[in-house]
């Protein structure tokens, strides 16, 4: 008796995504906290500002993902995110106003967005659901919405228990 046991989900046509190769690595991550240059914690001066980001070494934000955020409670003015832009954006791998949940959320959505969906023409497609890293459902809609006009299927999971999204007619 020569009972082979047989992978099918090795054999099936399944490709997995796993959205975790999108995250950007920690160590691409900069935060540019708006307040170290509020005056008494509180107060955005523009002389000072101006001279502290001429003063500031940018080369620390060298092909980072870059989120400009002020976690102090002070009324920034506009003007001032956008100077910091004005700096970031020669060195930075991207700019992003918000905090790094927000900056993790727009790099993901960027690199799905990159994907040449067309690679993925008429395949059965599972989004692997579980993982080291906590993806934002964001990421799962964007995927989906990519995807969901060229593949013939989508599922949700690992390939040996998923939850069908779409299926082609």
């Amino acid at each position: 008796m020569n009972d082979v046991i047989v992978n099918k989900v090795a054999e099936s046509s399944l490709i997995t995504i796993d959205l975790e190769d999108f995250f950007p690595k920690q160590e691409e991550i900069k935060i540019f906290d708006l307040k170290d240059f509020l005056f008494m914690g509180l107060i955005l001066k523009e002389k000072e500002y101006r001279t502290a980001l001429q003063q500031t070494d940018w080369s620390i934000y060298e092909s980072k993902y870059v989120a400009i955020t002020c976690t102090a409670d002070a009324i920034i003015p506009m003007w001032a995110n956008m100077l910091a832009v004005n700096y970031l954006q020669p060195v930075a791998k991207d700019v992003v106003f918000g905090d790094e949940k927000k900056l993790i959320e727009i790099v993901l959505q960027k690199q799905i967005e990159a994907i040449d969906a067309n690679e993925y023409y008429d395949k059965r497609i599972v989004v692997k659901g579980c993982g080291e890293v906590s993806i934002p459902e964001v990421a799962y809609v964007a995927i989906t919405k990519k995807l969901r006009p060229v593949v013939k299927s989508i599922m949700y999971g690992e390939p040996c228990s998923t939850v069908p999204i779409y299926k082609k007619k």
